[in-house]
């Protein structure tokens, strides 16, 4: 019998060392738990692009968080997967398959990263739909978007009951505003950052507040950005301790806020 085509659509298929390294950084603080915790654990990378070498970089990186974590990489593009299959080793496979995720048994957590830029809205939130429940009970899926080098992106983190956080991630210098993030905003908020939209007064207020703070970039732009991340709290749920927040994590660049504080309760 012939093999059922994958769901999903080819991209483009760029990428490059350490890409996602910001989200697997994220992965590992706020699901490290999980992962240790969880009865085989099984991650799955979807849509790995042109080179494994992101899907390789989280398989070494998670090991270092169980060594029994089991890494699939799922590719649609089949010269893809014959050009990975070479890289395979014990725990770290490569396969054939798109959003319908053919794997061995539910994962724990889903990593899809730059495969929904091409999808419009409703098609993003349906496959949002369709991988949630592949997961397994109490899995997670990590779906976001980031630049070519990595140096800018922001992720959405959902479980089996939809999205439940946001996620903004840069280098320092790879912004004027925080508001130039916006162009890596999930496809389900992307169209959605006018006036009246919550995401859309998020990011006006988060401006205000590094212009506000200014007078910190005197002492680097680390320092300004925690000071603008302060004042926001202030207007803002931005959670205040570890693992989805504190200084700990807003010093590298990165800020998570709840879902529906920038979605609104209805999406």
């Amino acid at each position: 019998m012939r093999a059922a085509r994958p769901v999903g659509a080819i991209t483009r298929g760029t990428t490059a060392h350490n890409r996602l390294r910001r989200a697997d950084r994220w992965i590992a603080a706020v699901h490290g738990r999980l992962l240790r915790t969880a009865e085989r654990p099984l991650v799955v990378d979807l849509g790995y692009g042109a080179s494994h070498i992101t899907t390789l970089e989280l398989f070494t990186r998670l090991r270092l968080i169980n060594p029994d974590v089991e890494v699939v990489g799922l590719e649609i593009h089949p010269d893809r997967v014959r050009a990975a299959k070479p890289y395979e080793t014990q725990g770290l496979s490569f396969a054939l398959g798109g959003f319908e995720l053919p794997v061995s048994r539910p994962p724990t957590l889903v990593r899809a990263f730059n495969v929904l830029r091409q999808y419009g809205e409703a098609e993003a939130w349906t496959y949002w739909d369709l991988l949630r429940g592949k997961l397994a009970r109490g899995g997670v899926l990590v779906e976001g978007t980031c630049s070519e080098v990595g140096n800018r992106a922001v992720w959405v983190g959902l479980d089996g009951d939809g999205p439940r956080t946001l996620t903004f991630a840069a280098r320092f210098d790879a912004f004027e505003r925080p508001s130039d993030l916006a162009d890596r905003l999930p496809k389900t908020l992307i169209h959605r950052n006018v006036p009246g939209e919550p995401i859309h007064a998020f990011l006006r207020d988060f401006d205000r507040a590094w212009a506000t703070a200014a007078p910190y970039g005197a002492h680097g732009r680390r320092q300004r950005w925690l000071a603008a991340v302060e004042r926001l709290s202030a207007a803002w749920p931005i959670p205040q301790r570890m693992p989805l927040g504190g200084r700990s994590r807003w010093r590298l660049g990165e800020l998570t806020v709840p879902w529906t504080a920038i979605a609104g309760p209805d999406r």
